[in-house]
């Protein structure tokens, strides 16, 4: 491999930037000895290796990237040039401390669509999947996580209207099943109206997975033609 005769400014920057990493990312390597990567052969294409460089007393000496860092080997016109950046594949567990200070992302395009992923999968790639899923913090361990859309609890409301018939005529217990709303345990707020009057929850009925139940034995019956309204809120 020809000897790469970098000035010490450049070589100063670039052990910086191995500095700057090292100090962020608090769960990678930190202690013991890294395996030395093999030589970049300037001119070829590569995105891993070690470059040589020389510091101000002559002592050879080689600079390498892992853990989520790329190096990339120009192929055509300054053949001796490789650059750093970041993109890759993390090969230790990281965490970034921010410290008290602002940790953010710039120019995030904004969408408007609520297209959820329907065939999300464990460390799918890019251009694998469809729809959109969240990505989310587990408070245990740090880790970040995907969510289904479906799994976030969002503000939801909708209302469902029954008309009694002959058969409710007296009955202890009058059951009516949503067949439009999800499950009901999961709502904050359930009402349920017979005839425009508000009933008394838990007393004039119940409500158990997506079923509400009347209770007619509190001083009232429902006859046939009642109008029995279902409203809840998420």
């Amino acid at each position: 491999m020809k000897t790469q005769n970098l000035s010490k400014n450049f070589k100063s920057l670039a052990i910086g930037v191995v500095l700057l990493t090292g100090v962020s990312l608090s769960a990678q390597q930190t202690t013991g000895d890294v395996v030395k990567q093999a030589d970049v052969d300037p001119g070829t294409t590569t995105t891993a290796g070690a470059v040589r460089v020389i510091d101000n007393k002559g002592t050879i000496k080689y600079l390498q990237a892992k853990n989520g860092l790329t190096l990339l080997s120009n192929t055509t016109n300054d053949v001796t040039t490789t650059t750093w950046q970041l993109g890759g594949t993390l090969t230790d567990d990281t965490l970034i401390d921010v410290d008290g200070n602002v940790f953010g992302l710039n120019g995030i395009e904004l969408i408007s669509t609520e297209t959820a992923s329907t065939d999300a999968t464990d460390g799918s790639d890019a251009g694998t999947g469809t729809g959109y899923t969240f990505l989310v913090r587990d408070e245990a361990t740090g880790d970040t996580k995907k969510l289904l859309a479906s799994d976030i609890d969002i503000i939801t409301s909708g209302q469902e209207s029954f008309t009694a018939n002959a058969t409710d005529n007296g009955a202890t217990l009058t059951t009516y099943a949503l067949t439009g709303s999800p499950v009901l345990p999961a709502f904050s707020q359930v009402w349920v109206y017979r005839n425009g009057a508000k009933l008394i929850a838990n007393l004039d009925y119940t409500v158990s997975a997506s079923t509400v139940t009347l209770d007619i034995t509190n001083d009232y019956v429902v006859y046939a033609g009642d109008t029995i309204e279902v409203q809840y809120i998420k």
